[in-house]
């Protein structure tokens, strides 16, 4: 029992203590909500839940939030990301609509190639803005949030651009060993992006850049050429999650796909510890933060919350998770515990208890 009182503190001091008790909470009240909710059956060898529909719906979220952590680990922010969704997405499905013959794997590949080159010029742009002229992050990556949308209008010209593609379709709604390929893809990347920064150095340069750019240069790094690859990087994490966006529908609309991704990426990312100010990062703490917003969203449909509060809803949870995971707060929380408690004896009285019959 001693044993036990000894840790608590340290699991619950844990930064990822307080998400994952408030995705559990979430996932809990749903189950109250509805008993069928961590029922999961297998239908044609696939596996189907909501369980299951939370983690292929968070996927492209956790794409997005996964480049976004690097970003903001330099110190950064990429507002562009929701636009580089629209446009990777729109270049693809504009491609295979011109090709005779829309489910041919050929054509699907050639149009995730083209759009992926298309993500990675935009990414190099931000990151040539940021780390070689010197341009804030935000009002650099606002240029392409907001022209990036315009980009991708101009690309559907101003139109809903529907396809006919199994192939394509598979990156959103296909299965591969029994589980939805989404999932599978996602975790492919996170994979591939925590084998780079925490097997490799990548990690620790890119924590020095964010914690002291000048003196990570002083220090041998280089460090425009790390704040130009993660901006690449995250571009190239939004394109992907554009893939699955515009596959979930088997269409591109330029002016609603991805649209205020950006904000949900951000927040999944500072729900995970990671500081806006740069420096230290923790995947799996923004992966935790992407399922918590999914799982919301998915809360606030399935109770049938009015959906002019539903935003507004969101939000407190978010300020409440932030909250209490925050050193400051619980430090000034158990403050305030303690000042109710009762005065302690003072000595002099001490003794005259103990001397008392």
């Amino acid at each position: 029992m001693t044993t036990w009182k000894a840790r608590l503190p340290g699991v619950t001091g844990h930064r990822l203590f307080w998400p994952v008790v408030v995705l559990v909470t979430l996932v809990a009240a749903n189950a109250v909500y509805r008993p069928s909710f961590l029922a999961i059956e297998v239908k044609d060898g696939h596996l189907y839940g909501s369980l299951i529909d939370i983690l292929r719906l968070s996927a492209p979220l956790i794409l997005v939030a996964l480049g976004m952590t690097l970003v903001i680990a330099t110190g950064g922010i990429d507002l562009s990301v929701g636009s580089v969704v629209a446009v990777s997405g729109a270049v693809a499905c504009l491609y295979i609509s011109r090709q005779p013959d829309q489910g041919d794997v050929g054509t699907v590949l050639t149009a995730l190639v083209i759009a992926a080159g298309v993500a990675l010029l935009l990414g190099a742009w931000n990151g040539m803005l940021v780390a070689v002229i010197g341009i804030q992050p935000i009002i650099a990556t606002l240029i392409l949030m907001v022209a990036g949308r315009g980009l991708a209008q101009l690309v559907t010209s101003g139109q809903i651009i529907t396809i006919n593609s199994s192939p394509y379709r598979m990156i959103g709604t296909g299965h591969l060993l029994t589980l939805p390929f989404a999932i599978i893809l996602a975790l492919a990347v996170t994979l591939a992006v925590a084998v780079l920064t925490r097997r490799t150095a990548l990690g620790m340069i890119i924590e020095a850049v964010g914690g002291n750019a000048e003196a990570s240069r002083l220090a041998g790094i280089r460090a425009r050429r790390v704040k130009l690859l993660v901006y690449v990087v995250s571009a190239a994490c939004a394109a992907v999650a554009g893939f699955m966006m515009t596959a979930n529908v088997s269409s591109a609309d330029g002016n609603s796909a991805g649209l205020w991704v950006e904000l949900d990426a951000i927040l999944a990312v500072v729900i995970g510890g990671t500081s806006l100010a740069g420096g230290r990062f923790y995947l799996s703490g923004t992966i935790v933060g992407a399922l918590i917003i999914q799982t919301l969203t998915t809360s606030v449909y399935a109770m049938n919350i009015d959906p002019q509060t539903s935003l507004l809803f969101k939000a407190m949870v978010v300020i409440v998770v932030c909250l209490i995971q925050a050193p400051a707060f619980r430090a000034r929380f158990r403050r305030r515990r303690g000042a109710a408690a009762p005065p302690p004896v003072p000595v002099d009285q001490q003794k005259e208890q103990v001397a008392a019959p």
